[in-house]
Parts: structure tokens; sequence; C-alpha cells
């Protein structure tokens, strides 16, 4: 990660943000970045356009949600 902070989770640490959809559901960020980086690039790509958010959820983790109006690949 780069010293300006993630392309896809900005300041917060990718392994902390925990995927809430699809088929890597229960993955983190970082993870993903090893497993597919063509959809780790998306991510980043479509942060820009108000594809997800990251929201804290209530068991203190951190969540990347997907807008449900976005045609994202899941």
């Amino acid at each position: 990660m780069s010293q300006n902070g993630s392309p896809v989770t900005g300041i917060i640490e990718e392994d902390q943000v925990i995927i809430d959809f699809g088929k890597y559901e229960g993955k983190s960020v970082s993870e993903i970045a090893e497993l597919d980086r063509a959809f780790y690039d998306r991510l980043a790509t479509e942060k820009e356009n108000g594809v997800f958010a990251i929201r804290r959820h209530r068991d203190k983790t951190f969540r990347l949600y997907i807008n449900p109006l976005s045609n994202i690949d899941q």
C-alpha cells in the first residue's frame, strides 16, 4: 500500500476492510488483491464512481458495501 493510502480503502488498511457482497463476501480487500487482481483493480476504478461505501459494522469491523443500484460484477 502506498504512503497516500489504498486505491480501494483510502486511509483504512486493506486487511481491515471486509467485502460484504458477491463471491468474495467475508474476504478482506488485501485478500482480494492476491486472489483476483482484476476485481481489485475494478474496485479501485469504481471507488471514484460511488459504487461502494465503507462503513463500520456493529461488530466494529469495516465493511465494504456495494450500492444496490450499481452494475459492478459480483
